[in-house]
């Protein structure tokens, strides 16, 4: 059996397994299995090093491993090195290779093109590095950063040529690249207030769970565009599928599969240690 799988801390929430999976289906990829690979960060090293040895042909990254995962590739694309982080793994020949999938499965999933436009991005980690750039190089008029650690904005700022943002800014765009909204309440958490939220013509908000965001609802009640956790998690996914198996990602069965599945169990005979913690908004 060829093995795929998504490697975060948490990852007991990913709906990956059951997109991948379906889409293994319908390619009639019967020998091909994903799933869910909970590392925590002391262990991810070894782990992945490991993985070949087990079957696995490649790996989706999430939080907190993406910038992790580029270091420790024995090569990388040109766009996961100057995103400074990698989402996608590709094991063979005895190397690791790097690939970032959330910045082109992020263009691809808006509505019309960023060109032109003004960005505000949420976040600092790995997701939101990819949004950044992906925006910049798309031709966004300008892409501002906030975080509420100012100095983790800052170097992401001075990384990919784009500026911070202490307080949220006008923009055509939003793009939330935080975990908040997973839990109830957790727009709260946001430096929005909730009638703000209008001034965005497009609202992206990379987390997903069952009924939606907060912030999604919020943005919707206010006439936004509205672009889901969900749609980001198959444009990536479909982009990472076709690297690794040579084949064109089944985009609507990915889209079922990953709307109709809160939950799947990860295949036997693969030895990894417990998870603990909150989930995240990443796959």
């Amino acid at each position: 059996m060829r093995r795929l799988g998504v490697l975060g801390w948490p990852v007991a929430h990913s709906r990956s397994p059951a997109m991948h999976n379906a889409a293994l289906a319908a390619l009639g990829l019967h020998d091909w299995h994903y799933q869910r690979l909970p590392v925590p960060p002391e262990v991810f090293d070894p782990t992945v090093r490991g993985l070949p040895e087990l079957g696995f042909v490649g790996a989706n990254v999430t939080i907190p491993h993406k910038q992790a995962a580029l270091a420790l590739a024995d090569t990388a694309t040109d766009e996961a090195a100057a995103i400074g982080a990698a989402n996608t793994l590709t094991f063979a020949g005895g190397a690791v290779h790097a690939a970032n999938t959330d910045a082109p499965g992020l263009l691809a999933a808006l509505p019309a093109s960023p060109a032109g436009q003004v960005a505000l991005v949420l976040g600092a980690g790995g997701s939101a590095r990819a949004a950044a750039y992906a925006l910049r190089t798309a031709g966004a008029r300008r892409v501002a950063v906030w975080n509420r650690t100012p100095d983790r904005a800052r170097a992401l700022a001075e990384d990919l040529g784009v500026d911070v943002a202490i307080a949220p800014i006008a923009a055509d765009l939003l793009v939330n690249c935080t975990s908040v909204g997973l839990a109830d309440g957790g727009f709260k958490e946001l430096p929005l207030p909730a009638d703000g939220l209008g001034e965005y013509a497009t609202v992206v908000d990379l987390v997903y769970r069952d009924g939606g965001t907060e912030l999604a609802a919020q943005a919707r009640h206010r006439g936004c565009t509205v672009v889901d956790g969900l749609e980001i998690l198959v444009r990536q996914g479909a982009l990472s599928l076709s690297a690794w198996t040579g084949r064109e990602a089944p985009l609507e069965t990915m889209r079922a599969a990953a709307a109709g599945s809160a939950c799947d169990h990860h295949v036997p005979g693969t030895s990894l240690p417990s998870q603990r913690g909150a989930p995240s908004g990443d796959r």
